[in-house]
């Protein structure tokens, strides 16, 4: 299999080829836009006294300059389109070399009272979110963050499969991701949604019929006055009544317009992005589903978003000087679009929704199924119901250097728990996150850091970062305490696997130790599994008491040489070496 990152530098040169090749023709097309231009100019001043040419000439100039306008708009959309293409390989490459701090930290996701993200870096600087995220819509963005931190745990099996026939498509993926970059919203989509839902008619019913009936009896007065059967003054009492009955709506058709305007550019890109999901192939269950639900109206999705685009777009015409008189005098233009506008949302206002959503759905989609394709050594998890919650091999941390990290076996059975002491700086709370951070991974469908994974299914909670809160007048130890009446509360009700660092911190050592065994004593008793790391040596003695749900494992570190190494490879059993003080000796601290 060709590695991820051969193929990202081999798109940039092909890429790079097209745009020179894009951007030669867009030249060409200039040249002779402005050869046009000239042409009919000289055309119409030499020939300006034979009759009829110079008309003749105009007209097929204007109309080759407007043919070459056009051209020249659609190929530099396609220059844009090879532009972004080639920032995403960019991005791709240095993601893969290791930089990726430029990318959206999600710092807007992070939440203290979840149930595990802001313990396990989810989001923010520096986290598995930043990592992945190559979301281009806010909704999409906000879709990937729901399901990171989402808890689900059903149909596992069915999201893998997803992810995989994604991350195949990598260039269908890749345009999708160019396309949604070139959206340029004035609001977001969901207040766009939110007016479609709300919005209720203003135009009176009768200008349904005005609007067809008006426009034929102007054809016909401008035909009798082109054969002379009436005066112009007809024509023009006629036009000031079109004025007058468009005036006597334009309050309403202004709100309307104006308020249509704001989606008008999302539309135009949306229908794009809809054709691209219905015409693409899906095998996977998920991925055929969501098509499915772009194409159960009597047109695709894609088609009824083309047609409103088009709409919005002949209503935005009103700003045009010679439609805004003459359209609105003899055929109604404001009223016209008015109602085709209210026509099509009140056919479409409780769907419209679903479709954006199924957008937002494949930008998400897309973020993780690029994270299966640059990284095909890592592990699907085998989705099981047995007796192990996690049966893994070589088991690490995805956002670690692969070159210098360090890989652990781990295995943990239903209903068991593990008490890790160790050495600072020894790797406990690393291996915290790398175990945590794999539980989420595999209830999203994603591979995971490990040369083979098992896994049956659960949900993950945590207390690892607790801090005070000055405007609560909360002190640490009242929000630890808060922390862990949320885990017994929330086990009492599911099965979780639970991850705790060093908990009682904010008390003294001996009320610690009672406090800390107490609580693990009532976990053991729960249906839950976890982890739970201390420096308290005292609470191992519980793998004593309880010898078939409570195993003691430690990270050790050893002084070699007067310096301290580590090998960060968790071992059965408890920790005799710790580091404190000889680390403040070493750092000339006491």
């Amino acid at each position: 299999m060709q590695k991820p990152i051969y193929f990202y530098k081999s798109q940039l040169v092909e890429l790079d080829k097209k745009h020179t090749e894009i951007s030669n023709r867009i030249l060409r097309v200039r040249i002779l836009r402005f050869t046009v231009f000239l042409a009919t100019a000289i055309g119409i001043y030499y020939t300006f006294k034979i009759p009829n040419i110079p008309i003749i000439i105009g007209f097929v100039g204007i109309t080759l300059f407007i043919f070459l306008v056009t051209l020249h708009q659609k190929l530099k959309g396609k220059r844009k389109i090879i532009e972004t293409k080639k920032n995403i390989n960019t991005i791709e490459i240095e993601v893969i070399n290791g930089s990726y701090s430029e990318l959206d930290t999600g710092k807007e996701f992070i939440n203290p009272q979840h149930f595990f993200s802001n313990d396990i870096d989810l989001f923010g600087k520096g986290s598995f979110f930043q990592f992945i995220n190559r979301t281009v819509t806010n909704d999409g963005k906000k879709s990937l963050a729901k399901t990171l931190s989402s808890n689900h745990i059903s149909n596992i099996s069915e999201k893998q499969k997803a992810l995989q026939e994604l991350s195949s498509k990598v260039k269908w993926r890749q345009h999708f991701s160019a396309l949604e970059s070139l959206v340029s919203a004035k609001k977001e989509t969901s207040v766009i949604i939110q007016w479609i839902q709300n919005y209720t008619s203003n135009l009176p019913s009768f200008l349904s019929i005005t609007i067809k009936v008006f426009p034929i009896i102007s054809v016909v007065l401008i035909v009798l006055l082109i054969l002379k059967i009436i005066s112009f003054s007809v024509l023009l009492l006629w036009f000031f009544i079109g004025l007058g009955i468009t005036a006597s709506t334009l309050k309403t058709t202004q709100k309307l317009y104006t308020d249509a305007n704001h989606a008008k550019d999302i539309f135009k890109q949306y229908y794009l992005l809809l054709e691209q999901i219905e015409n693409q192939q899906f095998s996977s269950t998920i991925l055929k589903e969501k098509q499915q639900e772009i194409t159960s109206e009597d047109e695709k999705a894609s088609v009824i978003f083309k047609k409103f685009s088009k709409i919005l777009d002949a209503f935005d015409q009103r700003n045009n000087l010679i439609i805004a008189v003459v359209g609105n005098g003899l055929f109604l233009w404001d009223i016209l679009n008015a109602i085709k506008t209210e026509k099509w949302i009140a056919q479409y206002k409780n769907v419209v929704a679903k479709w954006f959503e199924t957008v937002s759905f494949f930008d998400a989609q897309n973020s993780l199924a690029n994270f299966v394709y640059n990284h095909p050594n890592y592990a699907f998890p085998n989705i099981q119901k047995e007796s192990k919650i996690i049966d893994a091999k070589n088991l690490g941390h995805p956002l670690l250097n692969s070159a210098k990290r360090i890989d652990n076996d781990f295995t943990i059975d239903t209903e068991q728990f593990f008490i890790i002491t160790g050495a600072n700086m020894a790797g406990k709370s690393t291996f915290l996150r790398t175990i945590s951070l794999s539980i989420i991974m595999a209830n999203c469908g994603l591979p995971v850091c490990a040369e083979n994974y098992n896994y049956t299914p659960i949900k993950l909670i945590t207390s690892m970062r607790t801090s005070d809160s000055l405007t609560d007048d909360e002190s640490y130890f009242y929000s630890e305490l808060k922390r862990l009446k949320f885990i017994v509360d929330e086990i009492a009700n599911d099965n979780y696997f639970i991850v705790l660092d060093e908990i009682l911190k904010g008390t003294n050592s001996k009320d610690k130790a009672l406090g800390s065994k107490k609580f693990v004593e009532k976990l053991s008793k729960s249906n839950s599994t976890g982890i739970i790391a201390t420096h308290d040596v005292s609470l191992c003695e519980l793998a004593e008491e309880f010898s078939s749900q409570i195993e003691n494992h430690y990270f050790d570190a050893e002084i070699i040489n007067d310096e301290l190494f580590f090998d960060y490879k968790m071992k059965k059993g408890v920790c005799k070496n710790m580091n404190a003080s000889f680390l403040l000796k070493k750092m000339n601290i006491v």
